[in-house]
């Protein structure tokens, strides 16, 4: 975009999203800076950074699947679900062999419900349950629906008591891998924890297009590594305009499938559609009538005449 673009990094372990958002900001001296979907202290990988004009798109970048790689631990079991937290718990893996991994692991796979880890930034009662959990208060805490479309677990590696195995996750938003590791070891009936995470993809964006973050702040034209949102939203609903039909989105009237090249048989009523104009990212707009021919609503618009 003329006035912004997406920027993926590939966050080091340590630092938060809102801690890598905020050396972004300061190297671009831009305060419009966000992220689709959060990565905590102790995962890397893909972050997906939305730039100025771009964080209007943020809300279509962050309901892309998500793939990552880490590795799970059976036998110790912590507070977070991760290996930031403090061990709670210890068991014996006894004769747990990757046979009864690999079906646990089909049995998290599709549409599941899942619950949210005590530690996490949700809202209960008011509050962050991280807060309620460091003050040691005990809350029932919600499950939300998410969707596993794979998850494949490696071969295990046994240490006397304890057993580790990479694994790789592809996976709705809203999905906490580390609550995912709980889950499989509480099927193995086995305490299990997350030991590390890497965060490979969002939607269509990889983790190998992705700039190091101290490359990105090491250089001297940072502005090199911003992209069009068009290259990560949905293809195949995006099209493009002429100068006529984007003036009048950009005046907020409604324009007709007949005016553009779009099959209205693809398309249902509040579908979002992508609107490009001379290579750039120029509106989004929503469909509308889809029963009598079919419309494009304006939703937002980013084109300017000049």
């Amino acid at each position: 975009m003329k006035h912004g673009g997406v920027l993926l990094i590939d966050k080091p372990t340590g630092p938060t999203s809102h801690d890598v958002v905020q050396k972004i900001r300061r190297k671009l001296h831009i305060r419009r800076v966000g992220h689709a979907g959060t990565l905590d202290p102790l995962a890397s990988g893909l972050l997906v950074v939305c730039v100025s004009d771009a964080t209007r798109v943020l809300e279509y970048l962050t309901a892309w699947e998500k793939g990552y790689t880490g590795e799970v631990v059976f036998g110790i079991g912590t507070d977070t679900d991760d290996a930031d937290g403090k061990v709670v718990t210890t068991a014996s893996i006894g004769d747990l062999n990757d046979s009864q991994v690999a079906d646990a692991a089909r049995k998290l796979t599709g549409t599941i419900q899942q619950t949210v880890p005590a530690y996490s930034a949700v809202h209960v009662n008011g509050k962050r349950a991280y807060e309620l959990a460091r003050a040691g208060e005990e809350v029932d805490m919600p499950s939300r629906e998410v969707h596993i479309s794979s998850f494949r677990v490696g071969a295990l590696e046994i240490d006397g008591d304890v057993a580790k195995a990479r694994f790789e996750v592809v996976c709705s938003k809203g999905t906490y891998i580390r609550a995912l590791c709980r889950d499989l070891g509480e099927l193995l009936n086995l305490p299990a924890h997350m030991a590390s995470l890497r965060r490979t993809s969002v939607g269509v964006a990889k983790l190998a297009d992705a700039v190091t973050l101290d490359a990105f702040l090491e250089s001297d034209d940072p502005l090199q590594f911003l992209s069009s949102p068009l290259a990560y939203l949905s293809a195949d609903r995006q099209v493009t305009v002429s100068r006529q039909v984007i003036e009048r989105l950009a005046n907020g009237q409604q324009v007709s499938f007949s005016e553009v090249p779009m099959e209205p048989a693809e398309l249902n009523d509040d579908d979002i559609v992508f609107i490009s104009f001379e290579g750039d990212l120029a509106a989004v707009a929503s469909v509308t009538g889809c029963s009598d021919g079919g419309q494009l609503k304006p939703k937002k618009v980013f084109w300017k005449r000049g």
